[in-house]
């Protein structure tokens, strides 16, 4: 697996979840669990995953959509 994206935004995380499975891209967010711990005060970023075979589909569809993969 490699990581697509970092972001303390859920909304982002969301959204680029979304986007990925419309376009049948498995992905899998690490580090939620972190982000509850912290209390949600955006401290800790998550992670976005997806597989080493969809990455490069990933990245395209994160960039038609203008959504940054970093902080």
């Amino acid at each position: 697996m490699k990581e697509l994206l970092r972001s303390t935004d859920p909304t982002v995380m969301a959204f680029a979840s979304a986007l990925l499975e419309g376009e049948g891209i498995d992905c899998f967010q690490m580090d939620v669990n972190m982000s509850i711990l912290e209390g949600g005060i955006g401290l800790f970023p998550r992670r976005m995953m997806v597989r080493d075979d969809d990455y490069d589909a990933a990245l395209r569809v994160l960039s038609d959509n203008d959504i940054p993969r970093g902080l």
